[in-house]
């Protein structure tokens, strides 16, 4: 209907990128274990042992601009990157000193596996239970990017057996679902949504899962970009100059 649509396109590329690095800290330095521990009054380190990200290999899946933030991050760290993309920046590469493999490359030399992809119909439950079989055993999961990429039914077997380590995630599977817990007394559901509905909160609840409420985003500078580009998008329909359009 020939109708103009913009959006706001980059507004969390810092932001997204540092709670990535917040998800795989908390889990590289047992920060929640610690903290619990002490709010108990206990003060020793016994069982609170981390390991370093200096060395390890830090696996990137999708180097668009959180993802090459992610890698910027990482290397400050000392860490090894090795990416996946849909097509290969060499330029990028060799910019930020990390390597483009194909995917089933990137997860089985990963220690640790961070995704930054969109949701598409190419990218839903791209990493189900046939790529988890080739990751390294112990190695962890950061998603910060889309529920639906990352199939939860896999992931809860992998915990529970140990194959996977640890996981940090940001979005889950249900959030289109379900918010609030009140909203189960409020509508229908059927099967494969309740079943959905149930590994989230168990994926929530699991003693190997660092968790946050779709919290990514939300930075006070983050929030302002948001608005201003909102601003300039209103200001260029206004003007007949339209930005940050959107193509079919």
């Amino acid at each position: 209907k020939n109708i103009q649509v913009s959006n706001v396109p980059t507004y969390g590329e810092y932001t997204v990128a540092e709670h990535t690095f917040a998800l795989i800290l908390t889990i590289s330095r047992k920060i929640f274990e610690s903290q619990k521990r002490i709010k108990e009054g206990v003060f020793s380190p016994e069982g609170l042992t981390g390991f370093d990200l200096n060395g390890k290999t830090l696996g990137v899946i999708g180097t668009g601009n959180i993802g090459r933030n992610v890698i910027r991050i990482a290397k400050g760290f000392g860490m090894n990157v090795i990416a996946y993309n849909r097509s290969y920046n060499e330029a990028l590469s060799q910019e930020l000193g990390f390597t483009y493999k194909d995917l089933d490359s990137v997860l089985r030399e990963s220690d640790i596996i961070t995704l930054h992809v969109p949701l598409t119909e190419e990218t839903q439950h791209l990493i189900n239970e046939e790529k988890f079989s080739i990751m390294k055993d112990g190695a962890i999961i950061i998603n910060t990017s889309r529920g639906g990429v990352l199939d939860t039914t896999a992931l809860l077997k992998v915990l529970d057996s140990g194959k996977i380590k640890a996981a940090g995630i940001d979005v889950v599977e249900e959030e289109p679902l379900l918010k609030e817990e009140k909203q189960l007394l409020t509508r229908r559901f059927n099967t494969d949504e309740l079943q959905c509905v149930i590994e989230g909160h168990m994926l929530a609840m699991h003693p190997n899962v660092v968790m946050t409420p779709h919290n990514a985003f939300n930075s006070t500078e983050a929030l302002q970009r948001i608005i201003n580009t909102t601003i300039d998008n209103i200001e260029g329909f206004v003007s007949s100059s339209p930005k940050n359009t959107v193509s079919k």
